[in-house]
């Protein structure tokens, strides 16, 4: 076989003969590659316009065959953006593997006489070079994607970190293929010190248990977005162990994306106060610790207390506000509780389940009656004088 290019008379026939070829090569994907079939017409179009080029690439080439071709101009044309979106590395193959095919079988019909075995080695170098070019074409705009998705992402944890509400962080959102309407829980903690990619490692953990996640370090904080259809408190638990030493607090479950402002609020808050509960657990909730939330200064903590804690012990009745007070007094001793207000010691009881039942703490439960306290102190300090007398 000669290892001579073509002459220019085959060139000019491969030339005249590139519209015919391309269409020839479209049939056969259409015949051959299912999800060529299903695919839209726009699309369809922009394949054969490549097809076309391609062959036109080769034309050019052969003339100078030193010169890789540039798929980006020469064969992909305007389209290469648009196809790196839609059509896979594989399929990309597969539809040069059948533009060669095409070629091949028709190098007869098209080199003229004697230039036949010069084409044939022509088209098989040249879809070699393709399939070289294609292959960088591809690795780029998934180098190019992920440095863009990076940036969405950490634009994303940023606007929840500052507490942004606005449809624009929907719309980044979606653009990083996140369900807008999954509920969701935000996550913070330390960053891990002897870990290079903490933003891997938290994926990796999220993703093991099928949730969607957003990670971002703000200074020495890692903050993580979680969404998933049940089990969030399962999967943030995983999660906390690829944070550094030290609390990690979740926020609470919120209706999708556009509410996660309001967990990443409540975790943030539960951050800085969580230092005064040496012994919470990791991760912890940041309405496990609306007492040293406000405490600490946090509003809404200390709006939650009255709204959670006061508002329900004053409706349920002025004999279980006393009752809670008298076990708070007692250090949680019932008999003691149950002489100094002169009832039985089951009455103690009773009532004090009516007051666990309308704000989910027990005045017998260390942490519970901490909460209680705070939340009554704070409601005295707020001259809500219906709960004392």
């Amino acid at each position: 076989m000669s290892n001579r290019p073509p002459t220019e008379a085959t060139l000019r026939r491969l030339e005249r003969s590139s519209g015919a070829l391309a269409t020839r090569a479209v049939a056969r994907m259409d015949d051959e590659l299912p999800w060529f079939r299903d695919m839209p017409a726009d699309r369809r179009s922009w394949v054969t316009l490549v097809a076309q080029n391609g062959i036109a690439s080769l034309v050019e080439w052969c003339r100078a065959p030193g010169n890789p071709p540039r798929l980006t101009g020469d064969v992909f044309g305007a389209a290469p953006r648009e196809l790196v979106r839609v059509v896979a590395l594989k399929q990309t193959v597969d539809l040069i593997k059948i533009v060669v095919d095409v070629l091949e079988e028709h190098v007869g019909s098209v080199a003229e006489p004697g230039d036949e075995d010069a084409l044939h080695l022509s088209v098989l170098q040249f879809s070699r070079e393709v399939a070289f070019a294609t292959a960088h074409v591809y690795a780029s705009f998934a180098e190019n994607r992920g440095a863009w998705d990076a940036r969405l992402e950490a634009l994303v944890v940023d606007a929840l970190v500052r507490g942004e509400r606005s449809e624009e962080l929907s719309g980044r959102a979606a653009a990083l293929g996140w369900s807008t309407s999954t509920p969701v829980l935000v996550l913070v903690g330390a960053t891990p010190d002897d870990v290079e990619d903490p933003h891997s490692a938290v994926r990796r953990a999220a993703r093991s248990l099928r949730s969607e996640v957003l990670v971002g370090v703000h200074a020495d904080q890692l903050v993580v977005v979680l969404g998933r259809d049940g089990g969030l408190e399962d999967v943030a638990e995983r999660v906390s162990d690829e944070f550094g030493e030290g609390p990690v607090v979740s926020g609470p479950v919120v209706d999708g994306l556009g509410q996660a402002g309001d967990s990443a609020a409540a975790a943030l808050a539960g951050l800085r106060a969580a230092g005064a509960w040496p012994d919470a657990p990791r991760p912890v909730a940041a309405d496990a610790l609306l007492a040293e939330r406000a405490l600490d200064g946090d509003p809404l903590a200390r709006a939650q207390l009255h709204d959670r804690v006061a508002v329900p012990l004053r409706a349920a009745g002025g004999e279980v506000l006393e009752t809670v007070r008298a076990v708070l007094n007692s250090g949680g001793n019932l008999e003691a509780s149950a002489r100094a207000i002169f009832v039985h010691p089951n009455t103690v009881r009773y009532r004090l389940k009516r007051a666990a039942d309308v704000t989910g703490l027990s005045a017998t439960d260390p942490r519970g009656s901490w909460t209680l306290q705070v939340a009554l102190a704070l409601a005295q300090l707020d001259g809500d004088r219906s709960l004392w007398h």
